[in-house]
């Protein structure tokens, strides 16, 4: 088994195709096909199903995978360290978020810092940020009431109550609603299974012995809340991401004491990560990692 012969697996798997991987690598497709070829060999492992002009990870390929992507990450962070005797960081640092909008100040400073880096921000649930995470496909995440792993790195963000939405004008009275029961009546829109409101507002369901069972699922906040501005019901978000859309108010819920606590997440694997460590130092008040 050769360095050469890991990077040439890595890229075509990262790219998802031989043809890709070979322009990537600045090298022939014959030549990448011949590398991965040969470590099949050499280890006597199928690592790609090659099904006409796709090819697919095997589960071992699946699992070699995940640990050149730990492999060739490190090889950036060297690569990396002698970029900063060289100048200011520079690549793409990836960002998921259940919600971008605890840290548009942060990505605001630390673009005016580090000009030379490109930010991609992608959203998800609570499940999707730390898969994605776990799985080197970005460097930070955003997440509500995760609770303590050893694998990650938390930097608290506070907390944020849980409110109730609607549509303005969806109730003529602001008090149609006084207590927790009183949502059976009423069509709820939830987010998709994994959403940590979700979570919480079920959780809250059963201490009271209410059943809340929505009308609507819905993938994802952006969608949620566009479905609760059209007047289709009520629906859930933490007060730090209710916004300024002068489509929807907020209705009080006698009772309704959830709140959602928001972190910064990263892999302690990672730490080191020269990006990680400048985005890091981008959050307002944020030099202690908890």
């Amino acid at each position: 088994m050769r360095y050469t012969q890991l990077r040439a697996f890595h890229y075509v798997s990262l790219h998802q195709g031989f043809s890709r991987a070979a322009a990537a690598m600045n090298q022939t497709q014959p030549s990448v096909s011949d590398q991965v070829r040969r470590l099949e060999l050499s280890t006597d492992t199928l690592l790609f199903r090659r099904e006409r002009r796709q090819v697919r990870l095997t589960q071992a390929g699946e699992d070699l995978f995940r640990l050149t992507r730990a492999f060739f990450d490190v090889e950036e962070q060297i690569e990396d360290f002698f970029d900063r005797k060289r100048g200011d960081i520079s690549g793409k640092l990836r960002i998921v978020a259940d919600s971008a909008m605890h840290i548009t100040d942060a990505i605001g400073a630390f673009r005016a810092d580090h000009p030379n880096v490109f930010v991609s921000v992608h959203t998800g649930n609570t499940e999707d940020v730390l898969q994605r995470l776990r799985d080197y496909e970005a460097e930070i995440g955003v997440v509500g009431s995760i609770a303590p792993a050893p694998d990650l790195d938390l930097v608290d963000l506070g907390l944020s109550p849980i409110i109730a939405i609607v549509r303005k004008g969806y109730f003529p009275d602001r008090t149609a609603i006084s207590n927790f029961a009183d949502l059976q009546a009423h069509p709820l829109i939830f987010r998709e299974q994994g959403s940590r409101t979700r979570a919480s507002i079920e959780a809250e369901a059963r201490r009271v012995k209410v059943t809340l069972t929505p009308a609507i699922e819905v993938e994802g906040r952006e969608a949620m809340r566009e479905i609760v501005a059209s007047g289709a019901g009520i629906g859930f978000v933490s007060e730090a991401e209710f916004g300024n859309d002068q489509r929807l108010m907020h209705i009080p819920i006698a009772g309704m004491g959830l709140a959602m606590s928001e972190a910064i997440v990263t892999l302690k694997s990672r730490r080191d990560v020269p990006m990680i460590r400048a985005f890091l130092k981008s959050l307002p008040g944020q030099d202690q990692r908890v």
